[in-house]
This record gives structure tokens, C-alpha cells and sequence, in this order.
């Protein structure tokens, strides 16, 4: 008799195992989502504030390219010297944010010179950010997309 109760126990046991598998892996890649939006948000914000005081002349122009957004996403983290001042700096991030998808700090970059879909870098200037993964989204969209 406890051999059968430990076969029916062990065929359950494996049944909601197999049941709750796909549960927890949608759970990670919904969590991994969310931070994904998280972090292009933060970055995005920040190069629209950086435009911003470039097109207030709270900071000085950068190259002629650059249409005052910034030249690299390092810039946001160092700061810019706002005009006037020698010994502060003003900065828009205080850390690049880990890409969730390719749990990496490396992400896309686009200038104001690229095309809205490209995947290469023109180097002129950063307008936009996009993930640099393959995977796509439950619906079918591209994470690089977003």
C-alpha cells in the first residue's frame, strides 16, 4: 500500500511541477519587461533634459553634430559644466542601467540622423536607445522596438 501512495504522491508532485514551470518563466520575462520599460523611461528622460538645457543655453552647445543631445550615454553619467560655472557639474543620470534582456550595460544607440528602425550607430549625436536583444514579445514585437 505505501508503494502505491509514494507512486500517486511522486505522479502529482511531478504533475504540478510540469504545471508551474511555464507560470514562473512568464513571471521572469514579465519581470524582466518591466524593467526593461524602467530603463529605456530613465535613460529617455534623461536625454530629453540634457536637450533641454542645451536648447536653454543652461549648458554649453556640444559639436556641431550633436543638435544638443548628448555624444554618448557616458556623458549623462559624468555631467556638463553648465555655462558660467568652473567647479560644478550638472549631471542627467546617475548610473547607465543594466539592459535586462541582455543582462549587459551595452544598449543600441540611435542619432537624430539615423532612420527610426536602424540598427547601426551614425555616432553624430544620442537621440534614442533601444535594446540589442533578438527576442521578441509574447505578441510578436521585437524588444528593440520599445
Amino acid at each position: 500500500m505505501t508503494l502505491v501512495e509514494l507512486i500517486v504522491a511522486f505522479t502529482i508532485m511531478a504533475l504540478l511541477t510540469t504545471m508551474a514551470l511555464p507560470l514562473a518563466r512568464y513571471k521572469i520575462r514579465r519581470e524582466r519587461e518591466k524593467e526593461l520599460h524602467y530603463a529605456l523611461r530613465e535613460v529617455r528622460a534623461a536625454i530629453d533634459k540634457y536637450k533641454d538645457a542645451s536648447d536653454y543655453r543652461q549648458i554649453p552647445p556640444g559639436k556641431v553634430d550633436s543638435d544638443g543631445y548628448p555624444e554618448s550615454l557616458e556623458q549623462l553619467v559624468e555631467g556638463v559644466r553648465p555655462q558660467g560655472s568652473a567647479d560644478k557639474k550638472v549631471k542627467f543620470l546617475r548610473r547607465i542601467p543594466k539592459d535586462p534582456m541582455t543582462n549587459s550595460y551595452e544598449w543600441g544607440l540611435r542619432s537624430t540622423r539615423d532612420e527610426p528602425a536602424s540598427q547601426s550607430w551614425g555616432g553624430q549625436n544620442v537621440f534614442d536607445i533601444y535594446s540589442k536583444t533578438t527576442e521578441k514579445t509574447s505578441d510578436g514585437t521585437p524588444y528593440s522596438e520599445w
